[in-house]
């Protein structure tokens, strides 16, 4: 079972569904019991949901050639 502490650095990777299932039913648990990382999890939750609706900056033309250039020379080493 996770500790809080644990929580704060394993709800990011819950709300991504990157952890097994043990470990999913392990944070599910201790959701359900501790009201304080409930909260926690609520305010990643909306702060994730959030960020998803800003579209992302393009990068400006000289930036994304200055970075596709770099690959090129990376792939030629």
């Amino acid at each position: 079972m996770p500790t809080c502490r644990d929580m704060s650095e394993l709800v990011t990777d819950y709300l991504e569904r990157v952890v097994s299932i043990r470990e999913r039913v392990d944070i599910w648990w201790h959701l359900v019991r501790c009201e304080a990382c409930r909260r926690y999890y609520d305010q990643m939750r909306r702060t994730v949901g959030l960020l998803r609706r800003i579209p992302p900056n393009r990068p400006d033309t000289s930036t994304e050639n200055r970075v596709v250039a770099a690959a090129h020379r990376q792939r030629q080493d």
